[in-house]
């Protein structure tokens, strides 16, 4: 007996094997045991269902997938907003004791309890919105015990939450109390952190911040390395600020995701083309950073994967919502729709490395989200009002 069908629905399915969005129009799902098992046009369904769902022909899509978020952190920097309301620059904020070593202090000094508690409230933000896949980096801590005690934060909120958590181990930038010991820093992130993380399965991936007044290109390379020895898929943080060389080192390595590739040369580009490598593009922080557009035609032609995240953060992007990103990715970027949700979707769950998240076809996660509207461009374009009627997490509301 199938536990669950949704019928009548303007289905989108972000099916590879079907042209676009992969649309059927009247369209239907069945899923059983949490994972779909038909997809079709309505009419054609199990009849079998313990549950039937008429979604009225409204829009129904896979869970939306955030590739890229920091939502583990405590503390506030709504100053920093206000100084970059007023003309201050990013790096200036920083230099003057802000940005990133603002918010270890207060993560370092929450308990458990405190982080996972925010992260899971940020989280059920976000899974309210649609999201049903999030990714979650460390990062906010920079020392060996208390990167992997936030990725143990991170595991705890995966087993708890109804929703699938992707934990990332970020190499952020090395701390102000390291930084006449930058050598001997990254020597600990290659030989203890990463490979206690990676023996623990703390960690699906590495994620190093390579720009200027973070890693350099050889720094982030011994970081990567070490990621590959300990068996991690590795992913960056290339060009925000300028363009070191990341997204090719990224390629190089079969990596999954160069991210923020605000600057990015032609080389670049066509190195990630190569690898089969995702963009992350991240326009909430590039929007409220003041930065130039990436080169977005330049990807698209390139056939450049693009998937777009919330960046969640305390600093640039402090924003759960994936329909926000849509909206700054269909105007301040220039992204059609249809690009727009395949970067929430398809394209997000294969800068995680996973396969099934992101489409509704059989085999795959029953994430089904039904919105409050029929049209997929009504989703970015009313981005100020949740059109989110219902979500379904392995098959469960």
């Amino acid at each position: 007996m199938t536990d669950l069908v949704i019928r009548n629905a303007r289905l989108m399915t972000c099916d590879p094997s079907l042209f676009g969005l992969g649309v059927i129009d009247p369209g239907a799902i069945a899923i059983t045991g949490g994972v779909v098992v038909w997809v079709g046009s309505d009419g054609e369904h199990p009849r079998d269902a313990k549950r039937e769902v008429d979604a009225g022909g409204r829009l129904v899509t896979p869970g939306l997938v955030d590739c890229h978020t920091h939502a583990i952190f405590a503390g506030d920097r709504a100053h920093e907003f206000a100084m970059r309301a007023e003309g201050r620059s990013y790096l200036e904020i920083a230099a003057a004791g802000g940005g990133i070593a603002a918010t270890l202090g207060p993560t370092r000094a929450a308990s458990d309890a405190q982080l996972i508690a925010m992260m899971s409230e940020r989280l059920a933000t976000a899974r309210a919105g649609g999201t049903t896949t999030i990714e979650v980096k460390s990062g906010y801590d920079l020392t060996v015990a208390g990167e992997l005690r936030l990725l143990r934060c991170i595991a705890q909120a995966d087993r708890t939450l109804r929703m699938r958590v992707v934990p990332t181990l970020l190499a952020h930038l090395v701390p102000p109390e390291r930084a006449g010991d930058r050598e001997a820093f990254v020597r600990d992130l290659c030989e203890q952190l990463i490979p206690q993380a990676a023996r623990d399965k703390l960690a699906a991936s590495v994620d190093v911040y390579c720009d200027e007044g973070a890693f350099t290109l050889e720094e982030s390379r011994a970081i990567l390395g070490a990621a590959h020895r300990a068996g991690l898929r590795v992913r960056g943080h290339v060009g925000q600020f300028k363009d070191l060389g990341a997204a090719e080192l990224i390629a190089d390595l079969g990596g999954l995701s160069a991210d923020h590739v605000e600057q990015i040369s032609d080389q670049g580009i066509a190195a990630l083309a190569r690898a089969g490598t995702v963009a992350i593009l991240l326009p909430g922080a590039c929007v409220q950073l003041r930065l130039p557009v990436p080169p977005i035609a330049k990807l698209r032609d390139a056939g450049v994967p693009m998937a777009i995240a919330s960046d969640l953060n305390p600093g640039s992007s402090h924003c759960e919502t994936l329909a926000i990103q849509m909206w700054l990715a269909t105007t301040h970027y220039a992204m059609t729709v249809d690009e727009a949700w395949l970067g929430v979707t398809r394209h997000a769950a294969k800068a995680l490395g996973l396969s099934g998240p992101g489409t509704l076809v059989p085999g795959g996660p029953g994430d089904v989200i039904v919105w409050r509207c029929e049209e997929p461009a009504q989703v970015p374009y009313r981005y100020g009002a949740s059109q989110v009627e219902a979500v379904f997490v392995a098959g469960e509301p």
